[in-house]
């Protein structure tokens, strides 16, 4: 037991840490692509700064996101190797696959970088598309693998070994649509506040340009439109759950008892020794409505399973709540923030108050989707490949687990450090003055203000 909760402790802190820097590789090309669409349309050198400014950010989240990637793919082989030796054979290929959308986004990051004197913008602008588009779908194949870990299909499992294996089946499993368009959906909200968040903080402490302001409302422009549809695709994966993986969303819920009429149980502490909640507000019928649109909707619950079967329900409902609450936080706060701009008549609103609730909001968003990672993965325990194989049976039996978890926790602290210092530096960099034609000969030629805004970071 005490190698299990090493392996376990040492996966779940390199998934912590890499998703963030998932997320943000994911989210960001995006933002720099649809920065330079606005710059060329509308011939603005602020846009364009925003654009190259992302592009350099984009390059260093990639490079640390490549190693922080490489180093849990090792983990899997070094941690799982039942695992793998289980999943190589049935949805391997994802993995290849995932790794030629790395090498097209790599390849076009190149390109991007070294073009921007070279090739004619519109072409320029055009390589951005297989950037963002690349790393969408590395996304899709890991978190398909994930999915299939959740609904293992595309094999037949007998006398303790795997037959008629079907590798198309199995990477369309039920689950994909779900936690796929779930987890693209939660780059672009993290990575959208995140954006907001530091020219936020810029606008707070009384650096109030133009460059900054546009910053602010590309991120949380994008983070309004995705918010609401990351919600609905959140509700959409929970009535799924009811039918895949019932005994998840009982831990989620806490329900430990099959019936209708089940309330919803927002906040408090679900309790599996007295099967009771504490500290909840409960709405009546409310998850039965929210499964099924009646209330004699019926929900199984934990007892429909063995003990030794059974999910954790304390931290899944609090990570489960945690998550929601942030996620609608978030929302309320972009939805105010475009609320005042269009009674201020389209004028940003700049009052401290509501940017630093955007700040909060941005930290939030990082919190919401690792709680989200914690639902996910706890919900399937004891399960590594949901009812096939336990986690227990899938972890290695080598020695010194503990001090792995050591140095890999001390590397991947190297690495987030390593990732805020060169952010920093280059939040920090002068932007030179653009070079751009607008600037010379356009509508801003004569703006003294526009060049100076140019030659500060962030």
């Amino acid at each position: 037991m005490p190698d299990l909760i090493a392996a376990r402790s040492q996966m779940g802190m390199s998934l912590i840490f890499h998703i963030i820097f998932s997320v943000l590789g994911v989210g960001l090309p995006l933002y720099m692509c649809i920065a330079e669409g606005i710059a060329l349309r509308h011939k603005d050198p602020e846009w364009m700064m925003l654009a190259r400014r992302w592009a350099q950010a984009s390059v260093i989240i990639f490079a640390i996101g490549a190693v922080s990637g490489t180093i849990v793919e090792f983990e899997l082989g070094l941690l799982w190797p039942n695992y793998i030796q289980f999943i190589g054979a049935v949805i391997g290929p994802l993995f290849a696959f995932e790794g030629f959308a790395f090498f097209t986004e790599a390849i076009f990051f190149g390109i991007y970088l070294y073009g921007w004197d070279v090739l004619p913008p519109r072409l320029h602008w055009l390589c951005s598309f297989p950037i963002w588009i690349a790393g969408l779908a590395s996304t899709w194949f890991i978190v398909t693998t994930n999915s299939w870990m959740n609904t293992p299909t595309g094999f037949e499992f007998t006398g303790g070994r795997l037959t008629g294996i079907n590798t198309i089946q199995a990477i369309m499993n039920p689950s994909t649509p779900y936690e796929t368009v779930h987890m693209a959906l939660a780059c672009y909200v993290v990575c959208g506040f995140a954006v907001a968040g530091v020219y936020a903080i810029m606008l707070a402490r009384g650096k109030r340009t133009a460059y900054r302001r546009k910053g602010l409302a590309l991120g949380l422009a994008i983070a309004l439109i995705a918010t609401p549809l990351q919600i609905i695709s959140g509700d959409f994966n929970a009535r799924y759950l009811s039918r895949a993986q019932p005994t998840k969303l009982a831990a989620m819920e806490g329900v430990f008892n099959t019936s209708s009429h089940v309330p919803l149980h927002i906040g408090g502490i679900p309790d599996p020794r007295t099967e009771k909640y504490y500290l909840s507000i409960d709405i009546p019928d409310g998850l039965s409505l929210m499964v099924g649109y009646n209330p004699d909707t019926i929900v199984y619950g934990l007892n429909e399973v063995p003990p030794q079967d059974r999910p954790n329900p304390i931290p899944i409902h609090l990570a489960f709540d945690g998550m929601v609450g942030s996620g609608f936080f978030a929302l309320f706060i972009a939805a105010l923030f475009w609320g005042l701009y269009f009674l201020r008549k389209k004028r940003i609103p700049e009052q401290r108050w509501l940017l630093w609730g955007v700040v909060l909001a941005s930290i939030l968003s990082f919190v919401a989707v690792e709680l989200g990672w914690i639902v996910t993965e706890e919900g399937r325990q004891p399960w590594a490949i949901y009812r096939h194989l336990r986690t227990s049976q899938a972890v290695t039996t080598a020695p010194f687990l503990p001090v792995s978890f050591t140095v890999f926790f001390a590397l991947y602290i190297a690495l987030s450090i390593t990732m805020v210092v060169l952010l920093w530096r280059l939040a920090r960099k002068p932007l030179p003055v653009m070079a751009w034609p607008t600037v010379v000969s356009g509508p801003h030629a004569e703006n003294k203000e526009l060049n100076e805004e140019l030659k500060v970071g962030l």
